[in-house]
């Protein structure tokens, strides 16, 4: 159906010009009674912060998220744009997307007075009237809210002329959403302008007498410590945000992992170009990665007002995949199945993510490796009770030993398995099948877990090891 493209028409079409927010609270209404989530795409939220937001868009609020960095606030945000509407109509030509009913700006005041009803109308889609602003020290009033164009003065019109305004980026944001990321950043005298904005709804620029009653929704993003730290929200700005909420990290590893399968980048033949690749990640190598996120978020050595972002568990994982496939393809193996020599490769995907703090200097490593290991031991001692292990560990106190590492082909494993049939009982459960690569990595598993359990002892050099009985 073709839209109106005059005043007349839109009238004649029974269209009814609504506030923001309004528009926000109906199509966020119908989603509730619907059953559907207000937003997509946010993962661990739905009992917490999800319940909140929904309070707050159907109050009409001004909207800040705290939170540390890595917990979906940005995401959130931006979701929010599809609830307005798919289009909406503006005078054409209009800057600041004003409305045809209730024109604010010179330009559209003027096109509606000459042209009446032949007004012309134009259809904005719902993403462009999303607007957003990182905000850094060097922000100025003339970014947010407008300045003087000398280019228009320069063609002759007067400094007195509203013509002359070049609109910033709230204004041009008139009927839509407005976010700005990362608030205590911004400086507090242009803090200060936006008080205006949050709560009589208009903007002023220099000594125009002019007044743009403006319709917008404002969101912000802060974290918690830039309060103290890097910056503050001025009191009069914050009391003008009608809701504050706070976000987290996920509350488990299940969630953690949950985000994790959604983000992460997949490795497979048509990524690498080997045919037949495949990638299989076993559930116990995947709790190791997210339960190393929650290890470090507990650890008195890793500073926890800078917080231990989920992007720290994406890239552990993807890290732990990338060696697995690396190592696959040295053994000319075309199943990847991550193992625990895999592990080695974490502390380039884990450094510049955590800020450690130790009393030495040098002990960052050895932070990382003692969180890398009680995090194997916890998921082992999750999914493997140490009953199921007697047999087995006699078997090791008649000389048996056991070589793993990162040049031993899968194959390897079965063989070494082959003579030792209560480590092969004990060992099955938990890889599930008797696929070569499933069986590799649930052996290193089991060995690391009972020497981390002082079962075993362990001769490492890299990421090669040698597991042998304590007799």
């Amino acid at each position: 159906m073709s839209r109106p493209a005059t005043l007349g028409q839109l009238r004649e079409s029974g269209w009814e010009s609504v506030p923001v927010k309004e528009e926000v609270r109906r199509n966020v209404a119908a989603r509730i009674a619907a059953g559907k989530p207000i937003v997509d795409g946010v993962v661990g939220y739905d009992d917490t912060v999800l319940p909140q937001l929904e309070n707050a868009l159907l109050a009409g609020h001004d909207t800040i998220f705290l939170g540390e960095r890595g917990q979906a606030k940005t995401r959130i945000i931006r979701s929010l744009v599809e609830l307005l509407d798919e289009w909406m109509p503006v005078v054409a030509g209009s800057e600041i997307n004003d409305d045809p009913y209730h024109p604010v700006s010179r330009h559209a005041r003027d096109l509606v007075r000459d042209h009446g009803e032949d007004t012309p109308v134009e259809w904005v889609h719902r993403s462009t009237r999303f607007g957003e602003k990182l905000a850094t020290p060097d922000t100025s009033i003339a970014d947010l809210i407008g300045e003087v164009d000398p280019i228009k003065v320069a063609e002759g019109r007067y400094l007195s002329d509203e013509l002359t305004l070049h609109y910033g980026l709230v204004p041009r944001t008139n009927r839509g959403i407005f976010a700005i990321n990362e608030l205590p950043d911004l400086a507090e005298r242009i803090q200060v302008g936006l008080l205006n904005v949050l709560e009589e709804r208009d903007i002023q620029v220099r000594g125009y007498k002019i007044r743009l009653p403006l319709d917008l929704m404002l969101v912000a993003s802060a974290n918690p410590e830039d309060y103290t730290n890097r910056g503050r929200i001025i009191t009069p700005l914050k009391d003008r945000f009608g809701a504050q909420i706070r976000t987290h990290y996920p509350l488990d590893t299940d969630m953690e992992l949950a985000v994790v399968h959604q983000e992460a980048r997949p490795i497979d033949a048509a990524a690498v170009g080997i045919p037949g690749l495949r990638v299989e990640v076993p559930a116990h190598m995947a709790a190791i990665v997210a339960t190393v996120s929650h290890e470090a978020r507990r650890s008195p050595h890793v500073n926890q007002r800078s917080g231990v972002s989920v992007r720290l568990t994406i890239a552990n994982y993807e890290t732990m995949v990338a060696n697995a496939t690396r190592r696959a393809l040295r053994l000319g193996e075309t199943l990847v199945v991550p193992r625990i020599s895999d592990l080695d490769a974490l502390p380039a995907s884990t450094a510049g993510k955590v800020e450690i703090e130790t009393l030495d200097e040098g002990d960052d490593g050895a932070v990382l490796e003692r969180i890398l290991k009680s995090s194997i031991l916890t998921v082992f001692r999750e999914r493997c009770p140490m009953e199921r292990f007697r047999d087995a560990l006699a078997e090791f106190d008649g000389g048996t030993i056991i070589h793993t590492g990162d040049d031993v082909a899968s194959a390897d494993y079965v063989t070494a398995l082959a003579g030792l049939p209560a480590l092969r009982a004990a060992v099955l459960p938990l890889a599930g099948r008797e696929d070569p690569a499933a069986v590799a990595s649930a052996v290193e598993l089991v060995l690391e877990g009972l020497h981390l359990s002082r079962r075993l002892n362990k001769d490492a050099a890299g990421a090669r090891a040698t597991y042998r009985g304590r007799g």
